[in-house]
């Protein structure tokens, strides 16, 4: 799969895609980045991406010529295969279905916005789709061309070590589009009093995928109730809440601890 991002801080990108899953993807042909600056379809010796609003207001626009140049440059011809993103506040939000979508196509080119936004005419006429990766404001498009590219990454074949690792997470068909992941725990089974589950160690797999859905159905009531219908929003205080006994740090029972030792040993490979 092919990223274009289209910037007027084409340095800014120097750091983030060396690193972790992305780097890795990019290092083994998964996965190209082509980052490319916008001052490069300006015409005049300023190399002027900008200007003032009509009717006034505060702040100044990216200008629509230099973005459509960029972008039919890169694409003399486009097709359904190939989206173009501006990546702006008013946008939808970006959630990981919409990455899942994207994921779909053999090149998308992501659009900087920068300034007080950008000329409307780019939004509706050159973009497939405006988003927005959250309720907040960034100085520029840069950090979001970051967060959708290495979330888009993460779902393509063979960018995950473990393929398996993108269904059973948040926002994914393992749990469920609208459920948060589970509470997680590793080794020690008790640490300074606090003990794993039981059922975790017991080494039922079908009871443990049963209980991290209830988990997982309990962290998101609690966390995230936004994402829930009222009606299956579970009550607080079950196996995933952060302050059941639990996960509070009670007491284990009588014997957990050499039977917890043993049972993760035999989880991760060990005798």
């Amino acid at each position: 799969m092919i990223f274009h991002v289209v910037t007027i801080f084409p340095d800014f990108f120097r750091g983030p895609f060396d690193y972790g899953v992305v780097g890795k993807a990019r290092d083994s042909g998964s996965l190209e980045i082509r980052v490319h600056n916008l001052r490069d379809w300006t015409k005049d010796r300023h190399k002027t991406v900008d200007d003032r609003p009509f009717g006034g207001g505060e702040g100044m626009l990216l200008k629509p010529e230099p973005l459509f140049e960029a972008v039919e440059s890169i694409w003399p011809e486009r097709n359904s295969s190939k989206r173009v993103i501006l990546l702006s506040a008013q946008g939808r939000m970006f959630n990981q279905e919409t990455a899942r979508r994207f994921s779909r196509s053999e090149e998308v080119l992501l659009i900087c916005g920068r300034y007080e936004g950008v000329d409307e005419r780019v939004a509706a006429h050159l973009a497939d789709e405006e988003l927005s990766i959250g309720n907040f404001v960034l100085s520029g498009g840069e950090l979001a061309a970051a967060v959708v590219i290495d979330v888009i990454a993460r779902l393509l074949p063979g960018v995950l070590g473990n393929e398996a690792s993108s269904i059973w997470e948040s926002f994914s068909e393992g749990h469920g589009p609208r459920l948060l992941d589970c509470p997680q725990w590793t080794r020690p089974a008790v640490f300074r009093g606090m003990a794993v589950p039981e059922i975790l160690l017991s080494g039922h797999h079908e009871d443990i995928r049963k209980w991290r859905r209830k988990a997982a159905e309990e962290k998101t009531a609690l966390m995230r109730p936004d994402l829930l219908p009222r009606n299956e929003i579970a009550p607080a205080g079950g196996p995933g809440h952060p302050r059941s006994k639990e996960r509070a740090g009670a007491q284990p029972p009588a014997g957990v601890n050499e039977d917890a030792e043993r049972n993760v040993a035999e989880d991760f490979g060990q005798e």
